[in-house]
């Protein structure tokens, strides 16, 4: 299926029956699919989400997900310190979503949060694209944007596991999929993508040191970015906060390097990697396999060759069971 269902989402967004409805449709078919993966829904909110609990807005446009509003002031900024987050109405909305679906008893399906940003990632929503030029001309205020980021995130991220009721330091996630996997060990999800935009040095100087901020309170985090950034890549991989790394872009990679940077890491590579053209299930699932007993890189896959038939999706994972047992 396509990762998102965009028919009739944007009247969907602020009604969250209708929401739960459309995520479910979905997540029910996955329930006894033959895969190691966990059935999992969400309130499908955007990126958009925790820069509008900080007020930021947002628009819908047709067959699109939420882009973000204005950018705001520095003086709205500094007083989110204040922000109750409970009382914001993407909160409310979300809320809703996980009272609907408690009540309904599918238990078997599980919860987890909408998309959660990095610090950075809402630093540059909340103060737009000033921020580049501010990194240079006045990093006093990058860290202090950077501090209120970090404070919001995490009272946002601990507000969404205590509706949950899910524990600190782990979680079940499905990162816009229908099925999910669970985290023993990490209890967030972060994505940042704007950071590909910046330096090395400025990832280790500023990015990092916030992701492991933001993650220790939780236990761990899985991170995700699109696009390419060996260095990004590798810094990630030495940190001890993160868990696990999807890779919106796998296809700009090289696998091997992908894997034995994982495997020294002691990370897991969770997320999709990119077929060869014309390549199939059988060809694709034992090259991957390969490099994964070579490296002893952990990896849980999402593919991106994909059987035709049930049938033909069970052969694939007693394949790749067989493989990289």
């Amino acid at each position: 299926m396509e990762q998102y269902d965009l028919a009739g989402y944007r009247a969907r967004f602020e009604n969250p029956e209708s929401m739960w409805q459309a995520e479910m449709r979905r997540a029910r078919p996955v329930r006894d699919w033959p895969t190691d993966g966990i059935p999992t829904v969400r309130p499908n909110l955007g990126v958009i989400f925790i820069p509008a609990i900080a007020g930021t807005g947002y628009r819908i446009p047709d067959g699109s997900m939420p882009w973000p509003g204005t950018p705001l002031t520095r003086e709205t900024i500094q007083a989110l310190k204040q922000l109750d987050v409970t009382a914001t109405k993407l909160m409310h909305l979300a809320k809703e979503f996980y009272a609907l679906h408690e009540a309904r008893g599918e238990s078997e399906i599980a919860a987890y949060d909408p998309d959660t940003q990095g610090v950075f990632d809402i630093a540059h929503l909340l103060a737009g694209e000033e921020i580049f030029l501010q990194l240079s001309d006045e990093p006093d205020w990058v860290r202090e944007l950077m501090e209120i980021c970090l404070d919001l995130y995490v009272r946002v991220s601990r507000e969404l596991k205590t509706t949950m009721r899910q524990a600190t330091g782990e979680m079940i996630h499905g990162h816009g999929t229908p099925q999910g996997v669970h985290f023993p060990h990490a209890g967030v999800r972060i994505s940042e993508d704007t950071p590909t935009l910046l330096s090395p040095k400025m990832l280790a100087a500023l990015v990092l040191p916030y992701i492991e901020r933001a993650a220790e309170p939780f236990g761990g985090a899985f991170v995700h970015y699109c696009g390419r950034h060996n260095a990004f890549f590798e810094q990630l991989c030495r940190s001890p906060r993160v868990r696990a790394i999807d890779l919106g872009n796998s296809e700009m990679y090289d696998l091997r390097w992908l894997l034995e940077q994982c495997a020294a890491g002691h990370k897991v590579l969770y997320s999709r990697i990119a077929a060869w053209p014309g390549e199939d299930w059988q060809s694709y699932l034992r090259r991957l396999a390969a490099g994964v007993k070579d490296t002893g890189a952990r990896v849980i896959l999402r593919p991106m060759v994909f059987p035709e038939t049930r049938n033909e999706c069970q052969a694939m994972l007693d394949l790749w069971h067989e493989l990289t047992a």
